[in-house]
């Protein structure tokens, strides 16, 4: 008489099968298909430098941030008290540090030059996109002087 094993409720009908496994074989579509949409999504570089915009010399610059104002004056201070230390790391790591460590009320002037800066920018990019729509840089605009 067969034994019945414990948690399998079908333990007599697993006897009854012919007692082959059949195993299955997947097949090679999905492995190439996902063969090809890796491919497809890596692009090669030089491609992908042809899709870079053109740099508009005329395009004003974006302002730098609060961060970059306090580090001019910190670069200075720093170099006066320490005027071994050379590494721009090390006075980038000594900065970042006096940053994290200082007050909203410390940081408001650098907040404020920032923010003088950029509504300067916001103005200039208004007028420079003026200018661009109504067709005012033209190509003979940007012809070089050494072009002569």
């Amino acid at each position: 008489m067969a034994k019945k094993a414990k948690g399998s409720p079908s333990a007599s009908s697993a006897s009854a099968s012919s007692g082959k496994l059949v195993l299955r074989i997947k097949s090679n579509e999905g492995i190439e298909r996902s063969v090809r949409q890796t491919r497809s999504r890596k692009k090669p570089k030089a491609k992908q430098r042809k899709n870079k915009q053109k740099f508009d010399a005329k395009k004003p610059k974006k302002p730098p941030t609060a961060f970059f104002y306090f580090l001019e004056d910190f670069r200075k201070e720093f170099q006066e008290q320490n005027p071994d230390v050379k590494s721009m790391r090390d006075i980038g790591k000594a900065c970042g540090e006096k940053w994290k460590t200082m007050t909203y009320e410390e940081k408001v002037q650098y907040y404020d030059i920032a923010t003088d800066k950029r509504a300067e920018f916001d103005r200039a990019m208004a007028e420079f996109n003026k200018k661009m729509e109504s067709g005012k840089f033209d190509e003979t605009d940007e012809e070089s002087e050494f072009d002569e």
